[in-house]
């Protein structure tokens, strides 16, 4: 008996009991949204023909899936509320639409749906034209709480707030910046029958008066940031004695130097973070570098990284003690073996080989350089075809003769021929 007042779609059977289009033409023909936005068409009943939307208020708008279950109604009555009492009484239009929807079920579906909504992105502007510009805003507005608010006291002894001349309830000095800066506006008044150029000339003093409270307060904080008053009372001095430091390298002291400009735009403790993060990344870096030549090793376990830590300690101390005993032998035995020749004239003009050549064969620089010249020259005649007599000196024996030959030819100041 249930199923007697329910509708039903002539085409797909489906339930439209709260939602149906009756065609205007043909007779018991009611179609679900479904099978009209399709065109279906049955017995005499054509897609062009007029319809009719039939509902009971009971379906969504919004689909099955929004919160709530919110219907067709109830969404009418919420929109004819929210004209009647305007934004805000959620009260009186929750009692609006109905005993079922609470004040805040009002609130939240209205904020959801009609503001953060796909409707509200697309008729609410971002930016509104013409809109009252709030100067109590934080930002540095003309009436800036920034500009009012005090920051809280220095935290020194009455001797030194005395010595300094400061008020710590006001967070004032005696002597501020600009010290006569409030005389600009404490003549001002406002008369109705001032004409416009006297009100431009009051706006002018008033903003000067607001940017001269702007850099006192920016040296305050500048003061405050830096911690200048600490420095001029000596402080600094025993905080640096009892909070070590960590020692600061050769390159970020020349990186601190680069940028020191940004001082002007950072206080000093962002400006003192900024750096120590630095350094942390170049410590993260060199841990990484070190975790990937452990990886490149075959390393995989923290306890095999420390054997193998040992071990490459080991061989690289082996390979320094290995290369200072071969230099030290190297640097004695080159002493040695040309102790003989080392002082005898012509011994900087001869090469490393020709040193050897000359200790071996036991020939002073000088004849070994005449012999050379001889040699060289006469391999030249006889290359050009000009017969030359050999004139090699009386005192170069065979032996001497064919050792020098030899190394010139090796060396290519000579071709094999001519030798």
């Amino acid at each position: 008996m249930a199923d007697l007042g329910k509708k039903y779609c002539v085409n797909c059977l489906a339930d439209v009991t709260n939602l149906r289009l009756r065609c205007t033409e043909c007779t018991d023909i009611e179609l679900c949204p479904e099978c009209f936005s399709a065109g279906a068409e049955i017995g005499n009943h054509r897609r062009w023909h007029g319809y009719q939307q039939v509902d009971g208020g009971r379906f969504s708008i919004w689909g099955p899936e929004a919160e709530g279950g919110w219907t067709s109604r109830e969404e009418q009555s919420l929109l004819d509320a929210i004209e009647q009492y305007g934004f805000g009484n959620w009260e009186d239009m929750a009692a609006h639409v109905g005993a079922s929807r609470t004040p805040q079920e009002v609130m939240e579906h209205y904020v959801t749906m009609y503001i953060h909504g796909n409707l509200g992105k697309a008729c609410i502007p971002d930016s509104i034209p013409n809109r009252v510009t709030d100067h109590t805003c934080p930002s540095g507005g003309p009436l800036s709480p920034s500009l009012t608010t005090p920051l809280p006291p220095l935290d020194i002894s009455l001797a030194e707030q005395q010595q300094l001349g400061y008020m710590p309830l006001r967070d004032d000095y005696e002597i501020e910046y600009d010290q006569d800066a409030e005389k600009l506006i404490s003549g001002l008044s406002v008369n109705y029958d001032d004409e416009d150029v006297e009100i431009e000339l009051k706006r002018a003093h008033v903003d000067m008066y607001v940017r001269k409270l702007r850099e006192r307060q920016r040296r305050k904080n500048i003061a405050r940031d830096y911690n200048l008053v600490p420095v001029f009372l000596g402080r600094d001095k025993k905080d640096k004695e009892n909070t070590p430091k960590r020692k600061i390298t050769k390159e970020e002291k020349e990186q601190r130097v680069r940028l020191r400009a940004l001082c002007q735009f950072m206080a000093h403790r962002e400006f003192e973070d900024f750096f120590e993060n630095m350094h942390k990344e170049r410590t993260l870096r060199a841990k990484v570098r070190e975790l990937q030549r452990y990886r490149r090793n075959g390393i995989t376990r923290l306890k095999e990284s420390h054997e193998y830590d040992a071990a490459r300690q080991k061989r690289e101390k082996r390979k320094e003690n290995k290369s200072v005993v071969n230099s030290k032998r190297g640097k004695e035995g080159k002493d040695g073996e040309f102790a003989a020749i080392e002082n005898l004239a012509g011994f900087e003009l001869l090469s490393d080989r020709e040193k050897v050549l000359c200790s071996s064969l036991n020939l002073s620089p000088a004849r070994y350089l005449t012999v050379k010249t001889i040699i060289i020259k006469d391999h030249l005649q006889k290359r050009q075809g000009i017969p030359a007599k050999s004139r090699l000196p009386s005192y170069l024996d065979k032996v001497l003769k064919k050792r020098i030959l030899t190394f010139l030819t090796e060396s290519g100041w000579i071709s094999r021929d001519a030798s």
